[in-house]
């Protein structure tokens, strides 16, 4: 019988290869785990950057986790949260889909309500900002300002063909090497170094020696998810501040008519392209959207 060779995993002691990658002069940063009870005994997780009251909220994207954005925390250098979503990182499954971005942002409130005093800037990419425009719309009262990473409701199967190609890819891998292999295969604007890092952190390594995706461990969701409405519509309506942070290298998802619609839909809206970087910007350019997030958001 093949014996499987375990990789050992502490979601903590990588922070000094995201330093070193990106020549960082900062020290070790406190870090700490959380969960929060969001629905009867659900819990959603995430991770408190610093030692004093958050100043910003951080929501990723479909299939990734709270880590991806490791390197935009660490440059920041202020106290933060960025949370996994239901059914990802370390969050309990929602009984809804992947894709319910309804049921995810009441999650997401629920969990707000909890550490918050007053309203933050809320940063969500993707799925995550999808997820954050309704947050905001439902709780304007938790959301100083919104900022979209290389996402809108314009965005469609066709534009994210590319990603979803990737995650629904095989569901399970032998080993390590054949699910480093993949990723290296779909990111080949990534050091391998980061895409490791980013495997650890975002898959599991089960009893037998095969590997799954965190996101993709959980059973089927057995309801179907409740209608978003006309998000559009939604970011018209808004009180807070909008920015677009969209990515202008191979692979954004973002396209010339969608900066167009948010922009006719919210005139006041800002807009910045972020060069050399596909639709992962905070894995791509995270110094880069540090510096924007510190100028544009917390500034």
């Amino acid at each position: 019988m093949r014996v499987m060779a375990h990789v050992d995993y502490d979601e903590f002691a990588l922070f000094h290869e995201n330093i070193d990658e990106w020549g960082l002069q900062v020290g070790a940063p406190h870090v700490e785990r959380f969960f929060v009870a969001v629905d009867g005994l659900r819990q959603l997780s995430g991770l408190r950057w610093g030692e004093g009251a958050p100043e910003l909220v951080l929501i990723h994207g479909g299939a990734q986790n709270a880590h991806t954005f490791d390197t935009v925390a660490l440059a920041l250098e202020r106290p933060l949260l960025a949370l996994d979503l239901p059914g990802h990182g370390h969050s309990d499954a929602s009984p809804y889909p992947p894709s319910g971005i309804v049921s995810h942002a009441r999650d997401l409130v629920r969990a707000l309500e909890q550490f918050l005093s007053q309203p933050l800037p809320l940063v969500g990419m993707s799925l995550g900002g999808l997820c954050s425009i309704l947050v905001a719309a439902e709780r304007p009262d938790l959301v100083k300002s919104l900022t979209l990473v290389d996402i809108t409701p314009g965005v469609n199967a066709d534009k994210a063909r590319h990603i979803t190609d990737f995650v629904n890819g095989p569901k399970t891998f032998d080993n390590f090497e054949a699910l480093l292999a993949r990723t290296v295969e779909h990111n080949p604007t990534r050091s391998v170094s980061s895409l490791r890092r980013g495997i650890l952190h975002n898959a599991i390594q089960r009893d037998d020696g095969t590997w799954v995706w965190r996101h993709q461990q959980h059973a089927p969701s057995p309801l179907s998810a409740p209608d978003a409405g006309d998000l559009w519509a939604t970011i018209g309506e808004l009180s807070m501040p909008v920015t677009l942070l969209r990515a202008m290298g191979p692979g954004s998802v973002v396209d010339d008519e969608d900066e167009a619609k948010l922009l006719e839909v919210a005139p006041e809206a800002r807009v910045v392209h972020v060069a050399r970087s596909g639709h992962s910007i905070q894995g791509d350019q995270p110094l880069e959207m540090a510096a924007l997030l510190a100028r544009l958001v917390l500034d």
